[in-house]
């Protein structure tokens, strides 16, 4: 695949959202946060027995294998510079809180030890987004951009429940999940329609038949009651965290629990915590656009050196429309006998969007689609829907429909789908319908979400570096405001960063790396409303 090395990275990095399921990044409405379904407030006699036998539980760190088909696929990680090897561990949590005396699961955890263990601060811990990013498979990728932090963190990553090697949920097979993905995913007429629900409920109805007994159990208070486990027996009196994309909610949430055991925290593209799904959905409609239009305008700029055709900004949109309109009617030969359809080129484009390196391909990709190939669009949309050359694909999408759907109450019919297209369409002519289409995603999952939005308040926690960029198109800037002030007085500080791209430290932006790299490895705490253009 024609990329370069910070495309990768950031690849890596946006297997963190999917236009087939807007709610998993976005939280909701006026409501209050609540326990997950599958969690209680009341848990049961000798809770906190059964929870410090666990906390007393030592990890078994071995090298670590290939990646799993469910995380990915691929060769084990290289080793690291000098020689040391990357760790691979399995952490025991229980897989209900509300009874952690009963049954358990496990998580796959890695590691890279500090290379400074005299001076060594303790565990940072990642989070690289999703929900549904394997972070064991994802670390390595990132190993260069974090050497600064490893000089005196071990870093640590891990697939959350659900995902990768910790009891990954599993819905579809590939042939299916091949049907799935090219399916028409905003259907015009009545027949279409009906043919888009019986796929959505086929696709809930795999989820629940392959993993209905983890489905109650995987939403993201689980998720950081396990950091808080993972934290005491990594031996950590505090949480040292980074968390990117979902891996912003997460790190709230788990704020919000345990908000004296918060160290030194960094939330890196972060979630708006106070929008409703279809809130979060509509502000993702138009981040994309926004992405889209500074692409345009980049490639207008170019003048005769850009491919496609347009004068304008607007012009060039309406040729983008013009062929997704055209591969809705008739779809063009991709890979091998697999064709480019409309839903999957919109899925590419979207993939292209999220880091500026991407651009080239975009374009690339979008010229050769209107020349009849489409194989260029296809591999990033196959990047962005996790399947592999071998046709295989990771468990990321489930994993992303499953946590999302136990978290969020939303779910919306047919007829409740169809009465918010109008708006979603006027936020985004270009990828509107996609985004709106995407909010039934959840209709008839078994399981009820957990709340409206999350509860990220953290009165007490330590300071909390907040970053949002101002071109990112998965979580826009605004969300990195709201988690600045949804945190509280005192605990979130808010720093901007003038850019494109979803995810401001692994852009390269100096001024951004050195902020965040004096606040963890040095406790210096940058200055609430800090820019970096």
């Amino acid at each position: 695949m024609p990329t370069t090395s910070a495309a990768l990275r950031a690849a890596a990095l946006v297997a963190s959202l999917t236009v087939l399921l807007a709610a998993g990044c976005s939280g909701g409405g006026t409501g209050g946060g609540s326990a997950p379904s599958g969690t209680t407030t009341r848990p049961t006699a000798g809770s906190a027995d059964a929870l410090e036998k666990l906390a007393a539980q030592e990890l078994d760190w071995r090298p670590c294998p290939a990646p799993s088909e469910a995380e990915g696929g691929g060769t084990a990680p290289s080793p690291l510079p000098g020689g040391a090897a990357w760790e691979c561990s399995f952490l025991e949590v229980p897989l209900d809180y509300a009874a952690p005396g009963g049954e358990t699961i496990e998580l796959a955890l890695i590691r890279a030890r500090a290379v400074n263990q005299q001076k060594r601060i303790g565990s940072l811990i990642f989070n690289f987004g999703g929900p549904g990013g394997s972070g064991v498979a994802a670390l390595p990728n990132f190993e260069s951009d974090y050497a600064d932090l490893r000089t005196r963190y071990d870093l640590v990553s891990f697939d959350p429940r659900g995902v990768g090697r910790s009891v990954a949920v599993e819905c579809e097979d590939n042939r299916q999940l091949d049907r799935f993905y090219a399916g028409d995913s905003t259907p015009d007429t009545p027949d279409e329609e009906k043919a888009y629900q019986e796929g959505l409920a086929s696709y809930v109805k795999a989820c629940e038949q392959n993993s209905g007994t983890e489905l109650p159990h995987v939403g993201t208070t689980n998720a950081a009651r396990d950091m808080d486990l993972m934290r005491r027996v990594l031996g950590d009196d505090k949480l040292h965290y980074f968390g990117i994309s979902y891996g912003t909610e997460l790190g709230g949430v788990y704020a919000h629990l345990f908000p004296k055991a918060v160290g030194r925290a960094v939330l890196d593209a972060s979630i708006d915590p106070t929008k409703t799904s279809e809130q979060g959905a509509l502000g993702q409609a138009k981040g994309f656009q926004l992405a889209f239009t500074n692409f345009a305008k980049d490639c207008v700029a170019r003048g005769d050196e850009c491919l496609l055709p347009g004068r304008s900004v607007a012009e060039i949109e309406d040729w983008v429309g013009d062929l997704l309109a055209r591969l809705d009617r008739e779809p063009i030969p991709g890979i091998g006998s697999r064709d480019l359809t409309q839903s999957l080129a919109v899925t590419g484009i979207v993939q292209t969007l999220y880091a500026k390196d991407f651009w080239q391909y975009l374009e690339q990709g979008l010229d050769e689609a209107d020349g009849g190939s489409g194989g260029l669009l296809l591999t990033f949309a196959d990047l962005m829907n996790g399947r592999a050359q071998n046709g295989h694909y990771d468990n990321s999408m489930a994993a992303l429909t499953a946590i999302s759907c136990a978290d969020y109450r939303g779910r919306y019919t047919l007829a409740e789908t169809k009465a918010r297209l109008p708006q979603f369409r006027e936020a985004s002519p270009l990828f509107g319908a996609s985004l709106g289409w995407g909010l039934m995603s959840c209709d008839g999952w078994p399981v009820a979400g957990a709340w409206d939005h999350p509860d990220v308040s953290a009165p007490g926690a330590a300071p909390m570096v907040v970053i949002g960029s101002t071109g990112d198109p998965a979580t826009p800037y605004e969300g990195a405001r709201a988690m600045t002030d949804a945190l509280g007085a005192g605990v979130g500080v808010l720093m901007t960063y003038k850019g494109e791209g979803h995810g401001a430290y692994n852009g390269g932006d100096t001024c951004v790396r050195d902020a965040v790299n004096a606040y963890l490895l040095d406790g210096t705490v940058p200055a609430s409303g800090t820019v970096c253009a």
